[in-house]
């Protein structure tokens, strides 16, 4: 049994120009086929309409097939549809309310399936976080939290880390109080692939971004800078 890719992005890309496409052809090509089907999830958003016509801006431009999915509407048999799916791009927003939705129509369950298939599963921000055993998350108001998500990455994961001052020091002091695993810190334009499991690769799509490994050694904080690929 083959399992997928994941691709997880820490913030940037086609949701803010749908115009830039380095990390969408990266992604695109980890399908290895011709025009791949690729279906948008952007429940975290409240399946935002410019955020769906920002995917299709982009992606309509690429040699691709695009879908989306929407919750809040008739929905589809998501079976069918990821079935069919290449790869399954999982947009940014509310981290805890999108998972919500994903258990209520046990979709969490249909991408674990997916992924065992060895389909490509990626995304942004929540869409990043989601795959992993725990996310740092702003889905509150007040501050930022740890969540339990997914877990198909047996691992944390961090997305914005130089994009918002106080990611750094949250992941610090919650690595300090045990209360998150060692795991991975992705700046805004950054990205890391996993392939069957296993850490594959670390991108970098926009200029002097990067994604560490975070941990807590004997009571101090490592963070190690990963070796990056430049797209």
């Amino acid at each position: 049994m083959s399992v997928g890719h994941i691709i997880a992005i820490g913030g940037g890309g086609f949701g803010r120009n749908p115009k830039h496409n380095k990390i969408e052809k990266y992604i695109l090509e980890q399908a290895r086929k011709k025009r791949p089907r690729i279906v948008f999830v952007p429940t975290a958003s409240g399946e935002d309409d410019r955020y769906i016509v920002n995917f299709y801006k982009c992606f309509s431009n690429l040699d691709c097939t695009p879908e989306h999915i929407k919750f809040f509407e008739r929905t589809p048999r998501l079976d069918s549809l990821i079935n069919k799916a290449d790869i399954i791009y999982v947009g940014g927003g509310n981290t805890k309310s999108m998972l919500g939705v994903w258990k209520e129509w046990k979709f969490d369950n249909i991408l674990h399936k997916a992924y065992k298939r060895g389909k490509v599963l990626c995304g942004v921000s929540a869409g990043a976080i989601c795959w992993f055993k725990q996310g740092i998350t702003d889905s509150w108001a007040s501050n930022l939290n740890v969540m339990d998500c997914i877990g198909f990455i047996d691992s944390m994961a961090c997305p914005h880390y130089q994009e918002e001052k106080e990611r750094r020091p949250t992941v610090h002091e919650f690595l300090l109080k045990n209360k998150i695993k060692s795991g991975y810190a992705i700046d805004g334009g950054a990205a890391i692939h996993f392939f069957d499991g296993k850490y594959r690769d670390s991108l970098q799509f926009y200029k002097n971004s990067n994604v560490y490994y975070v941990s807590n050694r004997n009571g101090q904080i490592k963070e190690e800078q990963m070796k990056m690929r430049a797209l």
